[in-house]
């Protein structure tokens, strides 16, 4: 095999003699996979080392595979541990779309049984994974890795029960229910009959397959409910009889490492899952109510790429303003909304963009949400006392160009990110305000002075999320001249202008939400940012000396040309992005 399939890499992909033979000798001595340490060498691609099987073996290679209706008879029969190990799935037949592959013109009989593998030399796992489901006709098909476990993993977590299926199936008796708790590493893998741990899984992971961001699990008198966030939006999950109540909330609170005995005091708590080849992230909160324990769960996804400023929402003129602004050299520049409004991910994109091996950042958050290469990360922790306002007094100490404060939640946190500025730093923080202009409002409220934030504040930027309209089922309509008087009222009441409003005769077209499968029938799928950029000149500079009164800053950087969230966002619904009912949802308070 080595000498054939080296004659191949030579001849195919320049790879030399010399390092061939060292890569064998690493595979003898450490006893691995040869074609594993090719790839984690990076003497060739996963891509081209299954283009070299495919000649070598004379088998055809599909590089992405998806299946929609994916057979999972086998589930039954061959466990999950056993086909990841080997990195092969059978499957009953393969779609016929001419698009699955650009090197391989293979086409399955619909008869025909196939197991995709990723190392064919895998004789012996082959062999008994066609004896144990009893195929005859068999054809070998070569996948990459990334596509077999995807398949493996959604093969699997499709047919396990239902969380409403293991509720119906339950007895009524949780007596010894958390006595066979114990930790798993990844939840598809999880094999264990106790239904109380079986149910949590499938709760975390139905809601990680559906993109939420919260699990509520909520107490009342007579009933028990399961809802959780996608979105922006809760949704009823799931209703488990009341006597679940308290088996459920202990095998969270035993998974975060929370006293299960002390229910009568709040408590924090965290705890990472697996699923599949997604890391999560989860942080658990607790408070005691009339009628139990209340939980909410934070999923926070690791495994989710960070998203850059253009996929964020900004375009265009305010993109262009927000890529001038950090690159100043000092100054403070805050981003507000409410919680959830997508701060930390909007400044995380923004240090993503300026991160650079000649410039030192240092940011101090509560909680470190993801880790960011190259830069340091300091996790607030009040048990040992450090604060904001402690640990931001050590970093000024460690040589920053640019300091990201989590948020500025008093006055000293506030003096010494002004001081910072006005030092040379550029600092980046977060304000829980309704708009740009209160953020001023709110810095003189906590004790910073006028002065002192006119000379350091150098922008404020104000967001929203909106839903994004399924692409898959939204539709266009015409809305009727009273909908667009109406829309051109609200902006006129609030004294901003209305010039992204259409008049009310012009024929324009506007799209809405309906509902399909692929959105969960919510006619929504993502979520997208609406901006407002309150830029401070000299003109505001010398108003927030005179008055910090945010109506009037409002109205003075409207004239000076701000664009509020409600102009960003009707710009989103006439780009067909969004709906006006998403956009006065999020912007009239």
């Amino acid at each position: 095999m080595f000498k054939c399939l080296s004659q191949i890499l030579f001849q195919e992909f320049d790879v030399s003699e010399e390092l061939f033979k060292e890569t064998q000798e690493i595979c003898f001595e450490q006893n691995s996979i040869f074609s594993e340490i090719l790839i984690k060498k990076k003497i060739v691609t996963e891509h081209q080392l299954m283009d070299a099987f495919s000649q070598l073996y004379n088998l055809p290679f599909l590089p992405r595979i998806i299946i929609e209706d994916l057979d999972t008879d086998f589930t039954q029969l061959l466990s999950i541990q056993f086909l990841k190990k080997y990195t092969m799935v059978p499957v009953k037949k393969l779609p016929q779309e001419p698009a699955l592959s650009e090197q391989s013109d293979f086409r399955a009989d619909t008869d025909q049984s196939v197991i995709l593998i990723n190392d064919p030399s895998s004789f012996q796992a082959l062999d008994d994974v066609i004896k144990i489901l009893g195929w005859d006709d068999v054809s070998l098909v070569l996948s990459t890795r990334e596509s077999i476990l995807s398949l493996i993993n959604t093969a699997y977590d499709s047919s396990r029960d239902t969380a409403q299926q293991l509720v119906a199936d339950m007895e009524e008796s949780g007596a010894d229910i958390i006595s066979e708790i114990e930790e798993t590493a990844d939840l598809l893998d999880d094999t264990s009959d106790a239904p109380i741990i079986k149910l949590v899984n499938h709760i975390i992971s139905q809601s990680v397959n559906s993109g939420a961001s919260d699990i509520h699990i909520e107490p009342y008198q007579n009933a028990f409910k399961v809802r959780y966030r996608v979105d922006g939006v809760l949704y009823d999950l799931l209703s488990p009889p009341k006597w679940m109540q308290s088996s459920l909330i202990s095998r969270i609170k035993v998974m975060s490492k929370m006293n299960i005995a002390e229910k009568r005091l709040p408590q924090d708590g965290r705890f990472e899952v697996k699923l599949g080849d997604q890391r999560v992230d989860v942080r658990v909160s607790t408070i005691p109510i009339t009628y139990g324990e209340r939980l909410v769960l934070r999923l926070l996804n690791k495994s989710s790429t960070l998203l850059t400023l253009p996929e964020l929402g900004l375009k265009d003129e305010k993109l262009e303003i927000i890529e001038r602004l950090i690159q100043a050299s000092h100054g403070i520049i805050l981003v507000t909304g409410p919680t959830g409004s997508g701060k930390t991910t909007t400044l995380y994109a923004i240090l993503s963009k300026i991160n650079s091996p000649d410039i030192n950042i240092i940011t101090i958050e509560d909680p470190v949400e993801y880790q960011l290469k190259g830069i340091g990360q300091i996790q607030v922790n009040s048990k040992i006392d450090l604060t904001f306002s402690r640990g931001l007094r050590s970093i000024v100490r460690q040589d920053p160009d640019v300091i990201l404060i989590g948020e500025m939640r008093d006055q000293e946190t506030a003096d010494i990110g002004v001081q910072s500025a006005l030092t040379g730093h550029l600092v980046f923080s977060t304000l829980h305000t309704n708009d740009a202009a209160s953020a001023i409002t709110r810095l003189i409220d906590i004790g910073v002075e006028p002065f002192l934030i006119s000379s350091s504040v150098i922008a404020v930027v104000a967001q929203r999320l909106v839903r994004v309209l399924c692409n898959d089922c939204k539709e266009p309509y015409q809305p009727d001249s009273a909908t667009l008087k109406q829309l051109r009222q609200i902006k006129i009441n609030e004294g901003l202008g209305h010039d992204s409003i259409p008049a009310a005769d012009e024929t324009i077209t506007l799209y809405r939400s309906t509902g399909c499968p692929k959105c969960f029938h919510s006619g929504y799928k993502g979520r997208i940012g609406i901006y407002e950029i309150m830029v401070l000149n000299e003109s505001l500079h010398n108003m927030i000396m005179k008055t910090h009164d945010s109506h009037q800053i409002q109205k003075e950087a409207a004239r000076q040309g701000m664009t509020s969230l409600y102009d960003d966002g009707i710009q989103k619904v006439l780009d067909g992005t969004t709906t006006i009912e998403e956009v006065l949802r999020v912007t009239q308070t």
